[in-house]
């Protein structure tokens, strides 16, 4: 089985899972090719990334010349699936409602995609989240290039979803995986329920022998980690005020912001309105063994978020041992509950600062217990060896419905 992999900015510090996914399917014995459309414009940390990208194939980074040669080649011996995707190319377009260079191009992507899928004999193309890559492999499909399928996870799919034509990308997808089960509704919801039949869960995961379970939980240690972009959906401006409220009675508590991204002086600038700068350590992006050690090191995993769709941070910290307080939206109650975590409103400093709160007061055996539990949830739901025996049966049904 030969398929290939098509994503948007890849690899990036944030997309370890995929890059995770792409490695199990590998030890699986699945032959895949890695295509994206750009370099990520940011420095890569971890040395598996950094190898990744040097196996990675860009449609447009570097590639002009060669990608128009390639759709004005593909518009002479191809008229007929040309003028196919040129047709899904304008009910894009209309849907988005603006862009017009942008969607025209993927339509020399695509082309120039469908014919390296050509040349390495690839039969089938995966792409994660509905938009830039699934455009592009949706057009391919249309000029008669290889299957698709697409990972969808939100939140950004989702509160864009009236510009992203989950119907149409979804009618000609051979599948769709979900990470959730909330994941999967709102698919149904931005399309119809005439896809259901469509969309199966296949949660992301871990290899879960990089994590070894670490019991140490002792009360002098006071302090949370966070991973996450500095944006504004992650919450992270509710930490220093529910810091500040907790101050008088744990003045030794801390937080570890591992991370970074466009609202970084901003948020900088709420730490300090807070008083709070000795209690709060910004890191920036950090390898993955860094990730780890943080979160051994830590009481437990503080996720305040506003929007997420399932994060593999609490995965990583269930898979350690370590408790999560996150907010009540999305994905993360499939996960997340008192037996392993605490659960606020998103958006309360109060409820933050008091469930920050009762993981300080609560004993070595409570958190452990917590952390077991998570870890137990994590290795049966979210083995990243697990998912790629699902998505590779996936993949050979849509293969063999092609043949």
């Amino acid at each position: 089985m030969k398929i290939a992999y098509l994503l948007n900015s890849y690899p990036m510090t944030s997309t370890t899972f995929i890059r995770r996914e792409i490695q199990a399917l590998v030890a699986d014995g699945v032959e895949v090719s890695r295509f994206a459309v750009r370099h990520w414009d940011q420095a890569l940390v971890d040395s598996e990334d950094i190898e990744e990208q040097r196996r990675t194939h860009y449609l447009l980074t570097g590639n002009v010349p060669r990608m128009l040669l390639a759709f004005f080649s593909e518009l002479l011996r191809n008229p007929v699936g040309v003028w196919r995707a040129a047709a899904a190319l304008m009910s894009l377009y209309k849907t988005a409602r603006g862009g017009l260079v942008r969607h025209f191009a993927y339509l020399l992507q695509a082309a120039y995609f469908k014919q390296c899928t050509e040349t390495q004999n690839i039969q089938h193309v995966h792409a994660h989240f509905a938009t830039n890559a699934t455009a592009v492999a949706l057009l391919a499909r249309l000029m008669g290039g290889p299957s698709y399928s697409f990972t969808s996870h939100g939140p950004e799919e989702f509160d864009e979803a009236k510009y992203l034509s989950f119907d149409l990308k979804m009618r000609h997808a051979e599948f769709i995986a979900a990470i959730s089960n909330f994941c999967r509704v709102q698919l149904v919801r931005a399309s119809r329920f005439d896809y259901w039949n469509k969309i199966h869960i296949v949660h992301c995961g871990l290899r879960i022998a990089d994590f070894t379970v670490d019991d140490r939980c002792n009360d002098a240690n006071q302090t949370f980690v966070n991973i996450a972009r500095f944006n504004a959906q992650k919450g992270l401006w509710l930490i220093p005020p529910a810091l500040a409220l907790l101050r008088s009675e744990f003045p030794q508590a801390k937080v570890i912001l591992i991370g970074d991204g466009e609202e970084r002086a901003s948020l900088e600038a709420t730490i300090a309105d807070h008083a709070v700068a000795d209690m709060i350590e910004l890191r920036g992006w950090q390898p993955n063994f860094e990730v780890r050690k943080a979160l051994v090191e830590s009481r437990a995993l503080l996720l305040p978020s506003f929007a997420e769709g399932l994060p593999v941070v609490i995965m990583e910290s269930f898979a350690l041992g370590r408790p999560v307080i996150a907010t009540y939206i999305a994905g993360i109650p499939e996960l997340v509950d008192p037996a392993c975590g605490w659960l606020v409103p998103a958006g309360s400093i109060e409820a933050l600062a008091d469930a920050m709160r009762n993981a300080l007061r609560a004993g070595p055996d409570v958190l452990r217990a917590m952390g077991q539990e998570g870890r137990r949830r994590c290795v049966a739901q979210h083995d990243v060896a697990t998912s790629a025996v699902r998505l590779k049966a996936l993949f050979r049904v849509a293969l063999d419905k092609a043949s």
